[in-house]
């Protein structure tokens, strides 16, 4: 994603940072203390050699019931939503998520390397234009952002769903690169999700450590008009970055934020063009050694994934 890397790194977290946003979030949701609690626009900004490694996706545990993908490039239909809904079952779960909808992004795509013609394509963000997705970060080690970033969305598919809620991925490992980041965006918006998680790893310097929550600012221009969900997109955003850090233990960004977690963006199309609550979430800095040990374990991923289902269902159940 093409962040912009001029910004100088802030002082490290402060310790109470973490409390005082879990502490704001229990504020805004009902009861933190209860378990069932609560880039365009899709890149991260790729490592120092321009990249991220070709591994296929490793997949969490089968879901307990279907989930829907986008279709892949090529296929005809009147709407990647539509599509994706009269070819998948749904949920058949009854729990406190059942009639909600959750569109969950995962950043990139392992295979965009090899398609860098189609992904360098310019598409229209409503206020300018930028590439159909890059390539994303790995660590130092070679794990791929995408990698991860399909790791986590299937953990939280999977959590969502035991929730009851109706899940759409905007891709499973099913297309050669993309989606571009205006069918990313498309995809939620035809969804009439009811909220999108888009899932990230970010690449920046040594020492910068923690996650942050993108949220979409107030743009208008073109097909952009982020007027009716900026303030959603925030209270979906507030709840994420203060139950990740229950969940997870890892404190908020100290590089971007100003140690609060939460960062707001205007020129990120994935957001620009939603027209329903969407945020992004850094998990972690993938080039940060401390960050990375955390990024590549199972067990970490599982509180990541854990971490953004509290967020999402606080925010579902209001």
């Amino acid at each position: 994603m093409p962040y912009d890397e001029s910004v100088p790194p802030t002082p490290r977290r402060r310790p109470l940072i973490a409390a005082a946003v879990l502490a704001a979030v229990c504020l805004s949701a009902a009861g933190c203390g209860a378990g069932d609690d609560g880039g365009g626009g899709t890149a991260a900004r790729p490592g120092p050699d321009g990249s991220a490694a070709a591994s296929a996706p490793s997949s969490a545990s089968a879901s307990p019931s279907p989930s829907r993908s986008a279709p892949a490039p090529g296929k005809k239909s009147a709407s990647p939503a539509a599509s994706a809904s009269a070819s998948r079952p749904a949920n058949k779960i009854s729990g406190p998520l059942s009639g909600k909808t959750v569109v969950i992004d995962p950043g990139h795509n392992p295979n965009n390397r090899l398609h860098t013609r189609e992904i360098n394509r310019q598409v229209d963000i409503g206020t300018g234009h930028k590439e159909c997705d890059t390539t994303g970060t790995s660590t130092n080690s070679g794990y791929a952002e995408a990698r991860f970033t399909l790791d986590v969305s299937h953990r939280l598919r999977d959590l969502l769903l035991k929730q009851g809620a109706e899940v759409l991925l905007t891709y499973d490992n099913d297309r050669s690169y993309g989606p571009c980041v205006d069918e990313r965006a498309r995809i939620g918006n035809e969804a009439k999700a009811d909220a999108v998680v888009s899932v990230h790893a970010d690449g920046s310097a040594v020492g910068n450590r923690g996650f942050h929550v993108i949220l979409p600012a107030a743009v208008r221009g073109g097909a952009a008009d982020t007027s009716r969900i900026v303030g959603p997109s925030r209270d979906l955003g507030t709840r994420i970055a203060g139950l990740f850090v229950r969940a997870t233990g890892s404190a908020p960004s100290n590089y971007i934020g100003g140690n609060t977690g939460l960062d707001t963006r205007k020129d990120l199309g994935g957001l620009n063009l939603s027209t329903v609550p969407k945020v992004f979430i850094e998990c972690g800095n993938m080039r940060d050694p401390k960050d990375a040990a955390l990024l590549t374990s199972p067990d970490w991923r599982q509180k990541a994934a854990q971490g953004i289902a509290d967020g999402i269902s606080s925010y579902l159940k209001g």
